[in-house]
């Protein structure tokens, strides 16, 4: 497929790095420029471009950008085809990561914020997982206790092309449903960071609570400190799970 990545980061490089490898013809693009793309994350063929040209004559576009500037793009996504699969892999920390949203503060699901702001639909896809557990934790498909990443969108064709590209990346993809449900995904949820099974990850989803969730994900800055420094990622992950029992 033809792929865009808008943003360099974390997220954004280890989707383009892995989808690159996995054969798809991967663009990436920053508002900093492509002089502002890391040389690793082109290093499996995907190429650096210009935004404005980054949307046009594409199957697929995966937003890894900071929650609450997908605003800033919508003259970009004016034309871009319907037919072409928005993703969104943003997740909103308010006071830590973002400015306080007070939409999204007063219940509006991140995603349905995002697609607002955009002036198009997107699918919810990646923002469950930590970026080293994307990096390092993917494995082909059929392997034993394979990790699972849940996928909301209210198209089924393109909440399936992105269940399939979940898969290119190493991780099992799993049917989550309406946009609208995919607060279940966000931080701090059970279904959050915490390196489920497709077969652990529905009763997590379904465990999701957004007052509860809300205040745990508000607590992470002394969550994080607790943990000391350098905290590996099962560390992390640890640190998410056991906020849940």
């Amino acid at each position: 497929m033809k792929i865009t990545v808008i943003g360099a980061g974390v997220i954004g490089g280890n989707l383009a790095a892995k989808l690159s490898t996995a054969g798809h013809d991967v663009q990436v693009a920053d508002a900093r420029g492509p002089e502002a793309i890391r040389a690793e994350v082109l290093e499996s063929g995907a190429r650096a471009v210009d935004l404005a040209e980054a949307v046009q004559g594409r199957d697929v576009i995966v937003l890894s950008i900071p929650f609450g500037v997908a605003g800033q793009l919508a003259d970009v996504f004016a034309s871009v085809p319907d037919e072409t699969v928005v993703i969104d892999t943003a997740n909103y920390y308010p006071g830590m990561l973002s400015e306080p949203i007070e939409a999204v503060d007063n219940g509006q699901v991140e995603s349905v914020y995002t697609a607002e702001l955009l002036g198009r639909p997107v699918v919810k896809a990646w923002n469950a997982a930590l970026a080293e557990t994307q990096r390092t934790k993917g494995v082909p498909a059929g392997t034993p206790g394979r990790l699972a990443i849940p996928v909301a969108g209210d198209s089924d064709r393109a909440r399936k092309v992105a269940m399939s590209l979940v898969d290119d990346t190493g991780f099992d993809p799993y049917d989550a449903g309406p946009l609208a449900d995919s607060w279940r995904q966000q931080p701090n949820s059970p279904a959050y960071c915490t390196e489920l099974t497709l077969h652990e990850l529905p009763a997590a989803l379904a465990a999701a609570d957004r007052t509860t969730d809300a205040a745990i994900r508000d607590s992470l800055p002394e969550r994080i400190t607790a943990l000391g420094a350098n905290p590996t990622v099962d560390d992390v992950v640890e640190m998410n799970r056991a906020a849940h029992r």
